[in-house]
């Protein structure tokens, strides 16, 4: 697998691999072309979320990218390994929990399977616990490393991304 850090400044968006773009979207917070990497029947993992499939895992970018615009959100993606049946990276992401406006630093390794030249499994792995204690100071510390703080997490996650859609659905 090929190595690479972006400077995505440098590079033109049609010399990209589908992993690139998919980052370069991001750094840009273009959730359209974000999701036009993934694959209609894209699964997405993560420990804030759990298992997202189809639409709701576009709808889950397209609601994030929407809730940063013009705020102090960063990606830098770096150590991209891709081949045409998948790959992985590394990326952070520097933002303000809205919630508390607290700043977070987060970092990500995520794995990618490919199928017909589109992503169809994104798995993001972070440190929750350290994700918490950012987010949430003293309560993150205490209540961060349990399954419960996991549970309501996703349970809160999966509200507003509920909610997201809802909306999204009205607006057409």
């Amino acid at each position: 697998m090929e190595k690479i850090t972006l400077n995505f400044e440098a590079i033109s968006k049609e010399q990209l691999n589908i992993i690139e773009k998919f980052y370069s979207a991001f750094a840009d917070l273009d959730a359209a072309r974000m999701t036009e990497c993934y694959h209609d029947a894209i699964v997405f993992e993560d420990p804030a979320f759990g298992v997202l499939q189809g639409e709701a895992a576009k709808n889950m970018w397209r609601m994030l990218c929407k809730s940063q615009k013009g705020k102090d959100f960063r990606v830098i993606a770096s150590n991209i390994e891709y081949t045409p049946q998948g790959g992985k990276a590394h990326w952070e992401a520097f933002y303000t929990f809205s919630s508390t406006g607290r700043k977070i630093h987060n970092v990500i390794n995520a794995t990618f399977k490919i199928e017909d030249g589109k992503i169809i499994n994104h798995k993001d792995s972070f440190n929750l616990y350290n994700w918490a204690k950012q987010a949430l100071g003293l309560k993150g510390f205490f209540l961060g490393w349990t399954p419960f703080f996991k549970k309501q997490l996703n349970k809160q996650t999966l509200y507003l991304l509920s909610e997201f859609q809802k909306k999204q659905k009205s607006d057409i």
